[in-house]
């Protein structure tokens, strides 16, 4: 079938005003978000657990349980560099997303076996696939909408929608099943769903007819071309110095991400020869290599000329304020999971209990019925041609219904009701579908402002929910816990800063660096993320010790003032970072 072929198909018929391929590939990432997120609601939760007790966990400390979640948190970011390369070069997005799947679906498998070797081992699974699948899905819708470049904002949209319902249907139902049955009955149904949505999208590859598949014959000519008319590409190539910093720096940082979590539970310590009574030897090693690093970044760089130069240290100033952003945000998975479980007044009687119960219910049952209708408007246009896609997302959907009904039929007949952890979790989902079209609208009307400006609203924003949860925290201790109100808020405030910082940064990525270098600084950005992920995990376990050597409410604070102050420096920096930019908005 040719690419011409491929794309009547995606004109024949139209489901919201979009290719029903764009709905396969929303239900794919819905299913695999439900996994992903679904595991790591549990990971800090299931480590930090007592031992004894009905539902056991490791019994780990914050500070051990944050740095091995810090270690998987940054190879989720660095891995889908190398499985964007190998899809680009050797067998396709469409491919990756499968293989990245089913590595996935083996990973939740293992993660369901009440085995340490297996856990392990599942979080092994789940690294290597996510490299694989993450960004590859993009690619191929990026690809369904080239002879449709209009239509592209309101699918990406549309596909954002299904990450985070997956996100919100995997927190609340993993959550709520591992906090009530067992720990790895949740990581199951994890799986479960991830083994079922790689089935769906592998068998309806008839609809998506050429999309994703490698034509080696094209491949890469054209960004060639661009960067020749450019006159770039003799500055591009790689040197010698180059090849040895990146390999030293890789394998640095490799040892430091399995040698964190390895020392802080004294299994051993790879750098403890360096260690001097002020910083440990790790820490020492992790910081010649970020300098080797932007040496090396900053020397490439130097290479190109002055606008294009100008550009991409913009990026680089972006990417370091991303990392202050993700540093702050990402306490979600990590410390806010552990206040949430023991500092947070969860318990519900009487009236508050059944006004709790009909919240929990629409927004359990009003989400699914709108992505069933999407479901049965999708079987209705593909069924000729995708039948057994088709069949197995209503099998998935048969299975959701029923965990939902399940969970609301026990919290509507309990007396006395203890909100579980998880659904903490699930109110970033939330507020994102709920307020993610408002945001938008402000970036297209009068009031846009410039990338620095939004970067610095952005992290004000969550500075005030880390500071309402810090008065909230105020005289917390014995016998004293927070009202989930503070939690609710923080949440609220965390995700509008979301809004105004994640959807723009890879936008200004593509935008201001020439095609030769988008490999390179798209793989700097998500290194940026990566660093921002293990540094988040790294303070988020020290949440134990400041509260008990401060107060709780110090850690919040803590957290109020660096992303407060790294969002004044930005704004300070919005007229050099315009300069930089050189006229692109």
């Amino acid at each position: 079938m040719s690419e011409n072929s491929s794309v009547s198909i995606q004109e024949e018929t139209k489901l919201l005003g979009h290719p029903p391929g764009l709905f396969v590939l929303f239900f794919t990432e819905m299913w695999e978000r439900f996994s992903f997120y679904g595991m790591r609601v549990l990971l800090i939760q299931f480590l930090t657990a007592s031992v004894l007790g009905l539902n056991p966990g490791w019994g780990w400390t914050a500070e051990q349980a944050g740095a091995l979640y810090g270690t998987y948190a940054m190879l989720l970011y660095i891995t889908p560099i190398f499985g964007g390369v190998i899809a680009d070069k050797y067998i396709g997005s469409r491919a990756a997303v499968i293989v990245g799947a089913a590595i996935m679906t083996v990973g939740h498998a293992a993660m369901a076996f009440d085995s340490p070797l297996m856990f392990f081992v599942g979080l092994g699974c789940l690294v290597l696939g996510t490299g694989f699948f993450k960004p590859n899905m993009p690619a191929i819708l990026g690809e369904m909408y080239k002879k449709f470049p209009e239509k592209k904002d309101g699918a990406y949209t549309i596909f954002y929608m299904g990450v985070n319902a997956g996100a919100f249907f995997g927190m609340m139902l993993c959550g709520y099943l591992a906090e009530t049955i067992g720990w790895h009955w949740g990581f199951g149904l994890a799986g479960i769903f991830m083994l079922l949505g790689t089935i769906q999208f592998w068998l309806a590859g008839p609809l998506l007819g050429k999309l994703g598949i490698l034509d080696k014959a094209a491949n890469g000519t054209k960004e060639v071309k661009k960067d020749l008319e450019e006159g770039e590409i003799k500055h591009n190539n790689f040197t010698t110095l180059d090849i040895v910093l990146m390999t030293i720096v890789g394998v640095v940082g490799l040892v430091y991400a399995f040698n964190d979590p390895l020392s802080k539970n004294n299994v051993m310590d790879v750098f403890a020869f360096m260690d001097t009574p002020y910083l440990r030897g790790q820490y020492i090693m992790i910081f010649g290599a970020l300098a080797l690093f932007l040496f090396l970044v900053i020397s490439r760089i130097q290479r190109y000329s002055k606008v294009v130069r100008d550009r991409m240290y913009g990026v680089i100033l972006l990417a370091f304020f991303l990392v202050f952003f993700f540093m702050s945000f990402e306490q979600g998975a990590t410390s806010l999971v552990l206040v949430a479980r023991d500092y947070v007044n969860r318990e519900l009687t009487g009236s508050s209990l059944m006004l709790f119960n009909i919240v929990n219910t629409l927004l359990t049952i009003v989400p699914l019925i709108i992505i069933s209708w999407v479901l049965i408007k999708l079987a209705l246009l593909t069924w000729t041609k995708i039948a057994w896609s088709n069949i197995i997302l209503f099998v998935c959907f048969i299975l959701i219904w029923g965990a939902g009904i399940w969970m609301l039929y026990r919290e509507f007949t309990a007396e006395i009701s203890e909100i579980k952890v998880s659904w903490f979790s699930i109110l970033n989902s939330f507020f994102i579908i709920a307020l993610a079209s408002t945001v938008s609208k402000i970036w297209d009307s009068k009031y846009n402002p410039s990338a620095a400006v939004k970067y610095g609203l952005g992290l004000f924003l969550v500075a005030i929910g880390f500071l309402i949860l810090g008065f909230g925290a105020l005289g917390a201790g014995p016998g004293v816990k927070i009202s989930m109100v503070f939690l609710v808020l923080t949440y609220l405030f965390h995700t509008l800063g979301e809004l105004f910082i994640s959807p723009v940064g890879l936008s200004y990525v593509s935008k201001l660096v020439p095609a030769r270098m988008l490999a390179f600084m798209f793989g700097m950005w998500y290194l940026a993320i990566a660093i921002a992920q293990k540094m988040a995990a790294i303070l988020g376990g020290q949440v134990e010790t400041i509260q008990a050597d401060y107060s709780l409410s110090h850690f919040f604070f803590l957290f109020t003032v660096i992303p407060a102050a790294a969002g004044v420096l930005v704004i300070l920096l919005n007229p050099l970072i315009k300069r930089l930019m050189h006229g692109i908005k």
